[in-house]
């Protein structure tokens, strides 16, 4: 299988930037995942108080289907808006993966709501709003790390990956080759 060469960001020796280029790269990706994040608010938040109003659901329970469908609604667009270059060669990994770290999200979430509404038996819509919106942002420091490190993992030439680049027109060790490096 041929080699191509592989675009990258990154200084002439073969590693990933260093300082600014690659808080900024950091800073790019954080942004992206916080606008998706956003919307996912409105997402989950929307649907928690359409719930509960339509329904007549407990609250942790309207919480959970709201959760349920701003996961969904998060996948699409960490895939395909924020994460557009990442490996995608596992897809079936990645969607279990994700299931799973989101699954850890909504118990985090839910969990602050749940403690707050059967703990101190703050249920009124303003406090289960505000409690909500504190599970949210709890769950979200543990979410954007684990699908950062485990969910969407950068393909290699990727700037905040770790592992050197080939240079153009250089052919790259194989280590299931027997030949030894060029």
């Amino acid at each position: 299988m041929p080699l191509r060469p592989v675009k990258t960001k990154r200084t002439p020796g073969g590693r990933r930037p260093r300082g600014p280029a690659r808080l900024l790269a950091l800073g790019r990706e954080f942004a992206k995942f916080g606008t998706v994040g956003v919307l996912g608010i409105f997402v989950n938040l929307g649907f928690f108080n359409l719930c509960r109003g339509i329904t007549g659901l407990p609250v942790v329970r309207c919480s959970v289907i709201a959760t349920s469908f701003a996961i969904a609604f998060n996948y699409l667009g960490l895939r395909y808006f924020t994460y557009p270059d990442r490996d995608r060669s596992h897809r079936s990994r990645e969607v279990l993966l994700f299931a799973g770290f989101s699954c850890v999200g909504l118990v985090i979430e839910n969990g602050v709501l749940y403690i707050a509404t059967y703990g101190f038996g703050w249920d009124a819509p303003f406090q289960s709003n505000l409690f909500k919106f504190l599970g949210i942002g709890t769950a979200t420091l543990f979410r954007f790390w684990s699908y950062r490190a485990w969910v969407f993992r950068a393909l290699p030439g990727h700037p905040l990956h770790g592992t050197p680049v080939p240079e153009a027109g250089t052919a790259a060790y194989q280590p299931e080759t027997t030949a030894p490096p060029p």
